[in-house]
């Protein structure tokens, strides 16, 4: 966990969403986190009210398209959610890379 993202808070108002979206970086942008240092996302924790888990690489190093999300808009009220991005290094020994491409 000592290559996480710090802890992200959003408050989603009335009409307040999220577009579809991966939180992994593409091919097609390869510096999506090279300021970091720390390699890809590998997994995301999301919280509201209660917790969500999921890996956003295969354990080949390769995105899993599977993971697109989003968030809906708010019709009454607002919506509270947290979230945690685990990058790759840091990980090698808890998560051992594979060689076929949809490990």
């Amino acid at each position: 966990m000592s290559t996480a993202e710090e802890l992200q808070v959003a408050n989603y108002g009335v009409g307040g969403q999220y577009e579809p979206h991966f939180d992994f970086g593409r091919k097609d942008e390869p510096d999506a986190f090279k300021e970091l240092g720390t390699g890809n996302r590998i997994a995301t924790w999301l919280f509201y009210g209660t917790a969500v888990f999921w890996y956003n690489l295969f354990e080949s190093g390769e995105g899993d398209y599977s993971t697109r999300h989003a968030a809906c808009p708010v019709l009454v009220g607002s919506k509270w959610v947290s979230n945690k991005w685990i990058h790759e290094r840091g990980q090698e020994f808890r998560r051992p890379c594979k060689l076929s491409e949809l490990e």
